[in-house]
């Protein structure tokens, strides 16, 4: 059996450039070496390319950039790969599918995904389009808005904006307090807050800002935190469903990666016809952003009324140990190895 050479790709100058690391120390070390050739492909945090090839511990510690040698892919669809570049020689290596472990900005936003289709390189995940708007959490409403997808009240702000008081208290009177306040685009919870008043929404607003240029407002909704995968293109499934337990107030950056205390369970001990709700609207928002491969699907099932409400959708969802994806998956009675067998085949499905 010839092998196909999948490059994981990894690192980025996201503020998920470490968790992206564990990602893809979780992948490689989990691929079928008998079925595929892997080349490790990091992305410093200043946008340099490296390919590496050392122990893959290095990866998650941040030790690989020392032994990385120079590296591009090339937008020139007749080379079909990654250029090594040693001194004056450029070495081309061709390779057949790339799986980006990238998470946030220039990673799952549709650039990485825009320069593969230059490139005519099949790759693991969404394309360009779906991408860009599941990364922009203003895209990805107004798209669950018109596919009618039931998700919580919310505004939406630009950073210049926010420096005026009408916008203020048009949030107080539209919205209200509790609320989030989010960068638009941004992953693992980076730049989001809790407002529960109007010197927190200030300082909140502020916040997003640094991370972004849109902001949303988004009315808090009290109830359980539920995740969802799906997996595939055409005929796409989701998986069973998972709770999340915070240690925090919400389900921040360091509740989700420093916080020992967060916990998840899977399956979520839901009621069949909820868990076949939040099934049937995974599989329903992820083909409204014309999603194909992979997506996590954040919901919330609402205290007292037990409605499921959407929160967002993740197209380059984590792989590290804790990520929900792979262990819903898991669950479901897909080992990750047999996950990853089954993305990778899905990059090649035209």
């Amino acid at each position: 059996m010839n092998k196909k050479t999948v490059v994981v790709l990894f690192g980025g100058q996201s503020s998920e450039h470490e968790v992206s690391r564990v990602s893809a120390s979780t992948i490689i070390s989990n691929i079928n070496q008998d079925k595929y050739y892997v080349i490790p492909v990091g992305i410093t945090k200043e946008g340099q390319w490296l390919i590496y090839n050392g122990p893959v511990e290095n990866i998650k510690s941040g030790e690989w950039e020392k032994f990385g040698t120079p590296a591009v892919l090339s937008p020139d669809a007749s080379h079909r790969g990654i250029l090594k570049i040693v001194g004056n020689k450029v070495k081309t290596i061709p390779v057949d599918v790339v799986f980006p472990a990238l998470h946030g900005l220039y990673g799952e936003d549709g650039t990485i995904q825009g320069l593969l289709e230059l490139a005519k390189i099949p790759y693991v995940g969404c394309g360009v389009l779906a991408s860009a708007v599941s990364m922009d959490k203003a895209f990805t409403k107004i798209i669950a808005k018109n596919a009618k997808i039931r998700q919580a009240d919310y505004l939406l702000a630009t950073k210049e904006e926010i420096k005026k008081k009408s916008v203020l208290s048009k949030i107080e009177k539209k919205i209200g307090y509790p609320c989030f306040v989010k960068p638009s685009n941004a992953g693992s919870s980076v730049g989001i807050t809790k407002a529960h008043n109007y010197d927190e929404l200030v300082k909140g607003l502020e916040l997003a800002a640094e991370n972004d240029r849109k902001i949303i407002i988004e009315k808090n909704i009290t109830g359980r935190e539920v995740e969802c995968a799906v997996l595939g293109w055409k005929k796409a499934r989701a998986s069973s469903v998972g709770e999340i337990f915070s240690a925090a107030e919400f389900y921040d950056y360091d509740a989700k990666y420093n916080n020992a205390d967060s916990k998840t369970v899977i399956p979520a001990d839901l009621d069949e016809e909820t868990v076949k709700e939040i099934q049937k609207t995974a599989v329903k928002i992820f083909k409204a952003v014309d999603g194909k491969g992979l997506a996590r699907v954040d919901f919330f099932v609402e205290s007292g009324t037990g409605r499921v409400i959407f929160n967002e959708l993740n197209t380059l969802p984590g792989f590290t140990s804790i990520s929900m994806y792979p262990k819903l998956w898991e669950d479901a009675g897909m080992p990750i190895t047999l996950l990853i067998d089954e993305l990778i085949n899905t990059a090649f499905d035209a």
